[in-house]
């Protein structure tokens, strides 16, 4: 989990850097979708991790 937030913040944050360099927006739509899919993921992960949790008692 900890890896990925990592990654995820390194993509977001050097998309950033590229928008304020070039002005692009393509970099802007990029952020957006690292946003969604880590946030996909995670929200996937923690339903993985509820169920482990509620099914294995």
């Amino acid at each position: 989990m900890r890896l990925l937030l990592f990654f995820a913040f390194a993509a977001i944050a050097g998309a950033a850097v590229g928008y304020l360099v070039k002005r692009d927006r393509r970099y802007l739509r990029f952020i957006g979708r690292v946003l969604k899919y880590t946030l996909l993921l995670l929200l996937g992960a923690l339903l993985f991790y509820a169920a482990q949790r509620l099914l294995i008692v």
